[in-house]
Formats: structure tokens, sequence, C-alpha cells
């Protein structure tokens, strides 16, 4: 072939690019995936707060993400849910983080504090709305539902029900947290009257459910700090608390088949744990990719392997995790706006229904 139809021949075949291949194959999680990855990368970094990686199995997602996306390098905190919100107001002129994790009562008070930015992740739409702020200024990412934590070494017949546990069996073997000073002891309250006639505008039931709990001396004692290492220890019989505590104790510390998690049949209230993004945050785009990460049906199914329920409706989970976390339809998300505005009424009927006794 003479050198000019060679040339007309290499003119012919198509362009190769050499731009480097993303890290992902098949299709995009959500489309605009691969372009919302390329700004990333540019800014190469997306700043985490109060992501424990121990917590909710934090460490799971922090590995996935980077093996998606290894042009962007993840930092994160623990500061706890108020910290955070306090952090981010102090670092107003100058933030320092992209996206900050707290329990929803708290997302609540960063909004007021005009500290988080407005975006909707993908499924922000199938969120519950008592589970997202309208704007997406804070979104659920995942619940911890109350439920019966029980030592069967302590404990002959495991209680299934809230109408259970007021027995004459139960005397001296219950555990709660104090409603007046642990968030915790704000949503038992709640269950306790969600399983009573009660709603979240209308908490009395709960608290008058846990007056007859004192009063028929089933009450142990109420924790003002949460007794996880006591439970361990075997010193509790029967602890109202977090499904994940007693998941974690029975498959992870060592408590194997004495431990029984039982969400009350009556009803029970899932907590929501909110995620947001940063207003004026240094790295944005990074962070809504952390952000639909967390909310895709990947990052779901990992919180679920850390013993914490999927915010968002039909996550498809493994056989060996939907064992452990059963379908509980009798679990109600709980509206922290409203909760958090009743927790004065709280403080003084349970004061009223159990320390005046």
């Amino acid at each position: 072939m003479k050198r000019r139809n060679i040339l007309q021949a290499a003119a012919a075949l198509p362009v190769v690019s050499f731009l480097p291949a993303f890290a992902f194959d098949g299709p995009e999680l959500y489309v605009g995936e691969k372009a919302l990855y390329a700004e990333a990368e540019k800014e190469g970094l997306v700043v985490s707060f109060d992501t424990g990686p121990e917590w909710a199995n934090w460490k799971s997602l922090f590995r996935d993400f980077k093996k998606r996306y290894p042009e962007v390098e993840l930092t994160y905190n623990d500061l706890g849910s108020a910290a955070t919100v306090v952090a981010l107001e102090k670092t107003r002129r100058r933030p320092q983080a992209d996206t900050a994790y707290y329990f929803a009562a708290s997302a609540v008070d960063a909004v007021k504090k005009d500290v988080v930015a407005p975006f909707k992740p993908i499924n922000f739409d199938k969120l519950p709305p008592v589970f997202r702020e309208a704007d997406g200024r804070w979104f659920t990412i995942h619940t911890l539902n109350i439920a019966f934590l029980i030592n069967k070494k302590l404990v002959k017949t495991a209680p299934t029900s809230w109408a259970d546990l007021l027995k004459p069996e139960y005397k001296n073997t219950v555990v709660y947290l104090d409603p007046r000073s642990t968030g915790i002891g704000q949503v038992i309250a709640f269950a306790a009257a969600f399983a009573n006639g009660g709603s979240v505008d209308n908490v009395k039931p709960g608290i008058d459910y846990l007056g007859k709990l004192h009063a028929a001396g089933n009450v142990q004692r109420v924790e003002g700090t949460t007794p996880y290492a006591k439970f361990l220890k075997g010193e509790i019989p029967i602890w109202i608390g977090y499904e994940n505590d007693g998941l974690k104790a029975k498959h992870i510390d060592g408590m194997g088949d004495a431990v029984e998690v039982v969400i009350p049949k009556e009803a029970s209230a899932a907590a929501p744990y909110a995620i947001s993004l940063v207003k004026g945050g240094p790295n944005p785009n990074a962070g809504k990719l952390w952000l639909n990460f967390i909310m895709s049906e990947a990052g779901q199914s990992l919180f679920a392997q850390g013993f914490v329920r999927p915010s968002v409706p039909g996550i498809n989970l493994s056989a060996d995790v939907a064992a452990k976390m059963p379908a509980a339809p009798q679990i109600r998300p709980l509206d922290v706006v409203k909760a958090s505005a009743a927790k004065p009424e709280i403080d003084r009927l349970w004061a009223a229904a159990v320390l005046a006794k």
C-alpha cells in the first residue's frame, strides 16, 4: 500500500481516547454519577464530620467509597451530634466540613443555625416526609429502633410485648435510660406511647405506661448513660434500648445466644439519624458524591451490615443480614421536630409519674 493510502486509512479509524478510566465498570449508580465524580476529582477530598468508623459500619462505607472513587480522599472525625452543630457554628465563616452526621434532632438545630445547605440526594423522595427536611437540608440515612434486649441466662421467658413487661415474672428486671437527660430515653417514651394509644402529639400514654412499670416493681433502675458494658457483663436482665446494641452484643461482642432481641409487637419507634451538606463547605461536589453514595442501595445495605436499619424503603438485604433484622412493620418513624418540642412535657410528666410515687 502506498504511503498516501496508508495515511488515508489511518484517518478513517476511530479516535481512541487515552483519558484515565473510571474505577467502576458497568452502569452508573444514578444518572450523572460519572460527571459528578469528575468534578469531585478536581477537589480531591471530602471532609465528613462525626462519622466514627466503628459506629453504624461507617468503616465499610469509607472502604467502598474509596474503591469506587479512588481519586477522592475521605477524612472524618467523631465529635458527637450536639458538638458537631457547635463546630459548624464556630466555623461558619470558614467551614471545615463538607458533610455532617447526627441524630436528627441535632440536624433540626443545624437548620435553625443556618449552617447546612439544601441538597436532595438519590432516593430522597422515597423517605417518609418526617425523615427529611423539605428542601434537603437534612435527610435520614438510617434508624435506630427501640427493642427489648434480653439476657436469656437471667430471664426464663422473653417478653414479646409492652404488656408482657408489666407481668409479675419480670419484677426487678428492667433497665432503661432517663428520658429527661438522654435522647434514647425520649424515644422510649414515644415508643411506649405508640404502643398504648398515644402518638407523637400525645406522649402521655407512654409516660403513664412507664409509671405503671415502676409501680409494678419491674424497673431495676434508670440509667443516665448507656449501660452497654453492664449488659455485656450480665448485670442487666432486660434492657429497653436500641436494637443495634443487642445485635452487636449477640454477634460481635461475645454474648451469642444468651441475647434475644425483640421488637415489641404492639409498636416501636424508629429514631432517625441524618446527614447534611454543609453550607459553604470546601468541597461541595465531593460532598454530594459522598451523600449520594450513602443513599444508594450499595451504601444503605452496608448500614444494615452494621445492625442499623436503612432509611430508604425496599433495600435488598442479604439473607444473612435480613435474618438478623427481620421485617418489623410495627416500627413507626419518629417525627423529631414534634418530639423535640415535647421534651419539656416529657420531663414534667415523667417526674410526676415516676419520682412522685
